[in-house]
């Protein structure tokens, strides 16, 4: 997992799994990042291919840590194209409604229209 902070947004990348296995190191090591100035969470999920509970509750547990410790209160945290079997236990559990889940690698209409001559 790596951790960037900038400009009152902290990036997380390189996450492979979100699980019980990982779900205390991974929120152990967001939480000590965390800074007052905090606006936004970026969660890059694309490579991540499993989720649990215990990821699941991890984001939770981010979600209101980050809301109790900054000066505004009002943290975002969105997550980065999660995979197609992670975007559907978010839907499943409701965590869509939580968090902001932002596809960025889509294909636009125009990319996937076919081509005439």
């Amino acid at each position: 997992m790596k951790i960037q902070l900038h400009n009152g947004m902290m990036r997380i990348t390189e996450l492979r799994e979100l699980c019980t296995a990982n779900a205390r190191a991974f929120g152990d090591e967001a939480s000590a990042a965390l800074d007052q100035s905090l606006a936004t969470i970026e969660l890059d999920l694309s490579q991540v291919q499993f989720v649990d509970s215990g990821g699941l509750g991890a984001l939770v547990s981010l979600h209101k840590e980050a809301n109790r410790r900054t000066r505004t209160g009002g943290v975002s945290i969105r997550l980065l194209d999660p995979p197609a079997s992670v975007q559907q236990v978010l839907e499943l559990t409701r965590m869509h409604s939580l968090f902001e889940i932002v596809q960025r690698s889509s294909p636009s209409i125009e990319d996937s229209s076919p081509t005439r001559p």
